[in-house]
């Protein structure tokens, strides 16, 4: 099997192991989209059995996302170094063991051990998934179609995930949305030895241990800091005291990387003007759009007096536009290109989201807000393909774990950034309804969609000729 395969015009005859090696890492995507998603129907039923009191609920969710964001960046360069294929057997092996573990939790304690395992096997999986898609696949048309169908996948992953969670509490147990993880792992770990392969590294430099410490930890912090201030209030040290370490920590570990002579981050990797923004756009791109299931619940729930399930109902069709937009981007991509792509995508997804700020307390908005909601979740699946191959463009091989680590990390910071701070808008502007907070912060959402579009097609820089390596 050789690259070269994936590249030609006949790309879609893949071989029976190729096809079983991609559906393998699509697998392992989808299972830890659900993951994400799985949980958010289940937490009253869970804290009521477990003892978590209200305030406590939100560790549960909060624990994963520390591990998951923190350790990202350190997993995608322990795959570069030790092998994606390795790093993605034993994020498996550790997802499905700890997934048991939560599955059986009778305390809290256990649960949020176990909870710490997944964000931590999330970590190791995701970048090195990722990787092995973007090693196996030369940079093109094969390569866009695969990323593009990942992002689907994982749009469906996190409206699936909101279904079973609702399903497997309210029919069978919300232990099943753990065990349901360990079946998933053990059917992976059975066929992907056999089936995936990676391109050898020549070289293992020596791991930046002192980077490595400062980064997770300033990740954590950073992470941390939103989640509290988002669960009580910004003002409070418990808020902006992570945030201040979390900003001093960066300074250390970029002082530590200007440094060292085997960095963690090469600091010339992030002066990629397509590596930095291309970032920065997908860490964007999905802190405005999943963070819009925020406002948007409590408008259906709270304004309109809609039940759970008609709620889920609008959302799963909102997820099969985001579907459809992976499954188009792609195209998109070929057509124009990955930084228009996400400068297009995003600048259809806020003027979609704009007419949700003007949302009233009557129900004739369903109808508009079924159609907007489709529309922005198709482009804002459009823009996350475009920063996906914009952000792995013209990366040496042996830095994929790292670039496909940051585009992780983007990708988990987004989601935890997005919701604490639709929140806290709601809160800050609500009056005698929830109606104005809403309003608020559906249109700062939108706001943010705009303004990092016109900063994509202003500043960043697509790569011309491969980097040297």
């Amino acid at each position: 099997m050789t690259t070269a395969t994936f590249a030609t015009p006949v790309a879609d005859r893949l071989t029976t192991r190729q096809r079983l090696a991609v559906a393998v890492l699509f697998t392992a995507n989808f299972t830890l989209a659900v993951d994400f998603a799985v949980l958010n129907v289940a937490l009253p039923q869970i804290g009521r059995d477990l003892g978590f009191g209200t305030a406590s609920l939100q560790w549960i969710v909060t624990t994963f996302a520390l591990c998951a964001a923190g350790f990202t960046l350190f997993f995608g360069r322990v795959a570069d170094l030790y092998g994606h294929k390795r790093l993605f057997l034993i994020g498996m092996a550790l997802l499905g063991v700890t997934s048991l573990v939560a599955g059986f939790a009778n305390g809290q304690a256990t649960l949020l051990t176990a909870r710490a395992g997944q964000g931590i096997a999330t970590a190791m999986v995701l970048p090195a998934a990722l990787s092995l898609l973007t090693t196996t696949f030369d940079e093109g048309p094969a390569r866009d179609r695969v990323l593009g169908l990942r992002g689907a996948l994982m749009a469906a992953g996190f409206t699936t995930g909101a279904a079973l969670g609702g399903v497997f509490t309210g029919l069978v147990s919300w232990r099943w949305a753990f065990f349901i993880n360990v079946v998933v792992a053990v059917v992976v770990l059975a066929i992907a030895p056999f089936v995936i392969s990676e391109r050898p590294t020549r070289r293992r430099p020596r791991l930046d241990t002192p980077g490595a410490i400062a980064i997770t930890l300033a990740l954590i912090a950073l992470v941390f800091g939103i989640t509290t201030g988002g669960n009580t209030g910004w003002g409070g040290p418990g808020a902006w005291g992570p945030l201040i370490a979390a900003v001093i920590l960066f300074a250390i570990f970029f002082a530590i990387e200007s440094r060292v002579a085997e960095p963690l981050v090469s600091l010339a990797l992030l002066k990629r003007s397509n590596v930095a923004w291309g970032n920065l756009a997908g860490l964007l791109a999905f802190a405005t759009f999943t963070s819009l299931v925020f406002p948007l619940t409590l408008y259906l729930q709270e304004t309109l007096g809609f039940g759970a399930v008609t709620a889920g109902l609008i959302f799963a069709w909102l997820g099969v536009g985001t579907v459809t937009g992976g499954l188009i981007a792609p195209r998109v991509i070929g057509k124009i290109n990955a930084k228009a792509a996400i400068t297009v995508g995003l600048l259809v997804q806020g003027a979609a989201t704009l007419p949700l700020a003007f949302v009233s307390d009557g129900r004739g908005w369903v109808i508009p807000l079924l159609i907007v909601t489709f529309i922005g979740g198709m482009a804002n699946l459009v823009a996350i393909v475009g920063y996906t191959v914009t952000a792995t463009a013209k990366v040496p091989h042996e830095q994929q774990g790292l670039a496909t680590g940051l585009i992780t990390m983007s990708q988990q910071v987004g989601i935890t950034l997005g919701t604490p701070v639709m929140s806290s808008l709601v809160t800050a502007f609500a009056a005698s309804t929830l109606l104005p907070g809403i309003q608020v912060a559906i249109g700062v959402n939108a706001a943010i969609c705009v303004v990092t579009a016109v900063l994509v097609g202003v500043f960043m820089r697509l790569p011309a000729s491969p980097a040297p390596e």
